[in-house]
């Protein structure tokens, strides 16, 4: 009674609000959430006059989300349909800008098309035996070069698709699932004729293709191993002979290739050239003729991605992240001086650049803004918006939000955000839940999440840290869970989640009665972890996690674990690998737990999440509850799914931290018009 007549007490506050009842506006739901349309898949042409973009809807009759396709005029003006029904993936324009080209299933096989991009019927170019993985234009605009998986004889075929699909784990080209070699190809746009460039058995990562066309960069490797990412190498192909000269030879994953507009050197990203290191991506820059390398990013601290050169050579530009925020910044590439070009409190992302650099599409998104798309100049200046997505915001009552700092148990200083319900009345303390990212190397930003809104409505305070281990930070933060003697995950980081709860009740922000928490990924493993280790939260909601570290050894992810979070393996280390497991400890755990997981979860295997129901089920100290979705991955795909899972969460937290028999939401009926064509 007294926790409802409290929440009475909130919401009529919040009703009686001035502001809040001139502008009528709602609490947020998980309906709300569904229904938000999402937009995708943006590129600017190169001239800079068009913006292409996505938005994807849901189709809540078939359980499904589909997509539409956009072409809009750079300057500002309305929008149209592009693209047909059959959509398409990887979509790019030609370097020239007359001709739009993506791929599309054809008899199973997923083909390149293009088509004039004034408009008119896509024209299939390639008809290749397996299905084209990715491609890219050359700069003449005379070829496509692509990569595709090797074809099986035909024998072999008809038997797998006879049941002979038995999966040789870890030989030849398979990994935990049946797989095969890679070749890199030559599409002749003129006489529609393909060549095979590679002989080797190559697995290829990425490849890009130099502006003169004649040599093609590519990181590969020969392992497909689920661990052996630090076998990727950058290596590089001359067109003509189909040469191929390795460039790098270390135990560090490189990715991100984009060459120069000279043709001579080469960037990539990696977070260390020599070791796989847990720290914040960096930029190099590679010689291709002599090898050398060098780091060009050294003044920036965060993290960058998606860097481009200017056409003349001399810059990068690149979204970089520090802290909350994300902005655009220029580096000149002989001085290594840095410029920040855009100072946006909130998550500015360059999508696309037009041929000369001079201009940008780019998504904007902070806590109270779902992301749409901008053109600007690179320069500065105005600038013109593309898509209004979701206009029904401005009618949702939203929460608050500040950057919050505190210092945890070793001094280190940790960065968080805290969002407020609406209208809260300075000083009450009210309940907080406790958010725990994802990766470990996740990172709460400024930027759009229904989830923050959802429980504000509900009467929560959300707390979510970026405790160490983070991304976007500095590398000593990044490298904060490392195992340094007894240290490691579930241990700083715990710390930092704790003072930050601390403090925020200590701000009298939080209840210490209304305390729950939640975590999906490493967010549910930490959180697993929490709920070991204290009984301070009334609830805790945690999804595909990982419990038991020794039983994931092999069915998950283990690379992180060896080398940086707990150090060794289970037969060398099995002290180690015992002490930072939550099931060791799972006599502790009296906070009521729902535990989320995918059947089909291969990053997290679902197996944790039952094994860590059962032994609470019979220890017997507090309420459990295990959702099993089925068909899942470690991401959910499904709605009606996704409804269900936070639907539960929202029930099970009204229940043990409110003490309240909360009534779901009802979906409307009536579903959201789709754009007409």
């Amino acid at each position: 009674m007294v926790a409802s007549a409290r929440r009475l007490l909130a919401l009529l506050a919040l009703l009686l609000t001035p502001t809040l009842l001139s502008a009528q506006v709602r609490p947020m739901t998980v309906d709300d959430e569904l229904d938000m349309v999402q937009v995708g898949d943006a590129l600017l042409s190169p001239d800079g006059a068009w913006v292409f973009y996505s938005e994807q809807r849901l189709d809540w009759a078939e359980n499904k989300y589909e997509k539409t396709y956009h072409l809009a005029p750079a300057g500002g003006g309305e929008s149209f349909r592009y693209l047909g029904e059959g959509g398409g993936s990887d979509f790019q324009f030609s370097p020239d800008g007359r001709f739009f080209s993506f791929k599309r299933a054809v008899e199973g096989k997923q083909q390149v098309f293009s088509m004039r991009t004034a408009g008119g019927e896509a024209i299939q170019l390639t008809k290749h035996a397996t299905s084209v993985r990715s491609f890219q234009w050359s700069q003449d605009g005379r070829h496509l070069f692509f990569t595709a998986e090797d074809a099986r004889p035909d024998s072999v075929e008809k038997e797998i698709k006879n049941g002979a699909d038995a999966v040789f784990v870890d030989e030849g080209p398979n990994g935990k699932t049946l797989s095969s070699w890679q070749g890199l190809w030559a599409f002749e746009l003129e006489n529609q004729t393909e060549r095979r460039l590679t002989t080797d058995s190559l697995l290829i990562n990425s490849f890009d293709v130099s502006p003169q066309g004649d040599r093609l960069a590519f990181v590969a490797s020969r392992s497909n191993r689920e661990n052996d990412d630090y076998l990727r190498e950058i290596h590089v192909l001359e067109v003509a002979t189909g040469e191929i000269r390795r460039l790098t030879n270390n135990e560090a994953p490189e990715g991100g290739l984009a060459w120069a507009p000279d043709g001579r050197s080469l960037l990539f990203t990696a977070a260390d050239d020599r070791e796989w290191k847990n720290r914040n991506t960096k930029l190099w820059l590679l010689d291709v003729d002599d090898g050398s390398h060098r780091l060009v990013s050294a003044g920036f601290e965060g993290t960058p991605s998606g860097a481009v050169f200017t056409p003349d050579g001399r810059y990068l530009l690149f979204s970089g992240q520090q802290g909350t925020a994300t902005n655009l910044f220029r580096l000149d590439l002989r001085s290594g001086g840095l410029e920040r070009l855009t100072n946006r409190e909130g998550t500015l992302w360059a999508e696309s650049f037009s041929r000369d650099r001079a201009r940008v599409l780019y998504t904007f998104s902070d806590y109270r803004t779902p992301p749409d798309l901008w053109v600007g100049q690179v320069a500065g200046g105005e600038l013109t918006r593309i898509t209004d997505a979701n206009p029904q915001v401005k009618g949702l009552l939203l929460a608050d939000m500040d950057v919050v700092r505190w210092r945890s148990t070793d001094g280190t200083e940790i960065e968080g955000l805290l969002h407020l319900p609406a209208g809260r009345p300075s000083g009450e303390a009210v309940p907080l839940m406790l958010n725990i990212h994802g990766g470990p190397a996740g990172v709460f930003a400024n930027r759009w999440s229904a989830r923050y809104h959802i429980y504000a409505g509900l009467g929560y305070a959300s707390l979510s840290p970026n405790v160490r281990g983070s991304s976007g930070y500095t590398d000593a933060l990044r490298e904060g869970n490392t195992v340094q003697e007894e240290d490691g995950i579930g241990m700083g980081d715990y710390q930092d989640l704790q003072t930050g709860v601390d403090a925020m009740i200590e701000r009298g922000v939080a209840d210490p009665e209304r305390l729950a928490l939640r975590g999906w990924s490493y967010g549910g493993i930490l959180g697993g972890w929490t709920i070991t280790q204290t009984g301070r939260f009334k609830a805790a909601s945690i999804g595909a996690g990982v419990y038991d570290w020794s039983a994931e050894y092999g069915p998950g992810f283990n690379h992180d674990m060896r080398l940086w979070h707990i150090g060794g393996t289970p037969w060398d280390n099995p002290e180690g690998w015992r002490r930072q497991s939550a099931i060791t400890h799972v006599t502790n755990v009296t906070t009521p737990t729902l535990l989320l997981h995918g059947e089909e979860d291969t990053t997290d295997t679902e197996q944790q999440s039952m094994m860590l129901f059962v032994a609470l089920r019979d220890i017997g100290k507090a309420p459990v509850r295990y959702v099993r979705f089925p068909r899942e991955p470690h991401g959910f795909r499904e709605p009606r799914h996704q409804r269900i899972r936070d639907v539960e969460e929202v029930r099970w937290m009204q229940k043990h931290v409110l003490g309240e028999d909360w009534t779901p939401w009802v979906r409307p009926t009536v579903e959201a018009k789709k754009p007409v064509s």
